[in-house]
């Protein structure tokens, strides 16, 4: 018998130590963590063949409903993450998910839902492929032997040089009174046994150096690399909500 490809995928999500709730969400296929607390990674593995969807959202934070927006998106994408077999689908996708936050806000006029925004980034692994995308400053970085890069782009202002504090979002899904279209990344990158992924929140990224998350991913495995993301980044502070995802394709 031959081997059975696979996707691998190790998750937490929590809200480190400054923020009183946890406005992120994350989702691994069917599978969604919604303003939750988990500081084991759980680790869940997919068959590689129909699209798979790997995101996180974050809720805008110190906006009322940021929470809702992102659990919103990682339940709408979970739902239609199947059909995703190509860019302008995830494009669509995206697409919806805006008109759907805003939806959602509509019936809260002038009240704490009005603004309510999150960003999204994430993957879609097929056989032969991967897309990633992204709306707003939450990240996918590719981890090879040649070191960590991102591959998403970010929607935010820049920042002065060495300063990691957070940053100032540029486009979101939602997150102002009137509607407004978005211009979603999405971008396709060839596929192959033992690659790995790295999606997450800017509250791993914001507090730590890029080749801090690379030497984590180096030296540990998926699940304990998910957990020293996490622990280093509250060792650094925990500012904001952490959620982190690694995505692997093996075979068995």
């Amino acid at each position: 018998m031959g081997r059975v490809p696979y996707v691998a995928v190790s998750a937490l999500s929590h809200p480190g130590l400054l923020r009183e709730r946890n406005e992120d969400s994350l989702v691994a296929g069917p599978w969604t963590l919604c303003a939750t607390v988990t500081e084991n990674p759980q680790t869940l593995a997919f068959p590689l063949g129909t699209p798979l969807v790997v995101a996180v959202a974050d809720g805008l934070g110190g906006h009322p409903g940021g929470e809702v927006a992102s659990a919103l998106v990682a339940r709408r994408i979970a739902a239609i993450g199947p059909a995703l077999s190509g860019e302008e689908a995830v494009r669509g996708a995206l697409h919806a998910c805006n008109r759907a936050v805003y939806d959602a806000a509509g019936g809260d006029e002038g009240g704490e839902l009005a603004a309510m925004g999150t960003t999204v980034a994430g993957v879609v692994v097929q056989p032969e492929n991967l897309m990633v995308f992204n709306v707003g400053d939450s990240r996918v970085y590719r981890a090879s032997p040649d070191g960590l890069s991102q591959v998403s782009t970010d929607d935010s202002l820049p920042l002065e040089p060495g300063r990691r504090a957070t940053s100032v979002v540029t486009q979101c899904l939602g997150g102002s009174p009137t509607h407004r279209e978005v211009r979603p990344h999405v971008t396709t990158e060839s596929l192959s046994s033992g690659d790995r992924y790295l999606i997450c929140t800017d509250g791993l990224t914001d507090p730590l150096p890029t080749d801090v998350l690379d030497k984590v991913l180096r030296e540990h495995d998926d699940g304990r690399a998910a957990f020293e993301l996490w622990k280093a980044a509250i060792e650094a502070g925990g500012p904001d909500n952490i959620t982190v995802a690694v995505v692997r394709v093996g075979r068995e």
